[in-house]
């Protein structure tokens, strides 16, 4: 099993609300569409001066092709939106008992 967390921002206000809006939804619309169970998604708080956004994922698929696939939605995203990047962290789950 795989955890997968991703995280946008908009701190330097480069997107309108409509715009930030937008992009979360484009961002969770791909996370969707591979299937990913989505243990948490959210955001800063309303009355921060800034905008971020983050999903913590798992996978039990595990391949390549998965990951070049959200790689590549993840840089159409940063293009269509502006943005200078998205971090992606893509790592093994270990319970510790």
């Amino acid at each position: 099993m795989a955890t997968i967390v991703i995280q946008i921002g908009n701190s330097d206000d480069k997107l309108t609300q409509y715009k930030w809006a937008q992009f979360v939804e484009f961002v969770n619309d791909n996370i969707k569409a591979l299937g990913w169970v989505v243990h948490f998604s959210g955001g800063s708080s309303a009355d921060k001066f800034w905008q971020n956004y983050c999903w913590v994922c798992e996978s039990d698929r595990c391949e390549a092709r998965t990951f070049e696939q959200i790689h590549l939605q993840l840089s159409q995203a940063v293009k269509e939106f502006k943005q200078d990047s998205i971090a992606l962290t893509i790592g093994n789950t270990e319970f510790i008992k």
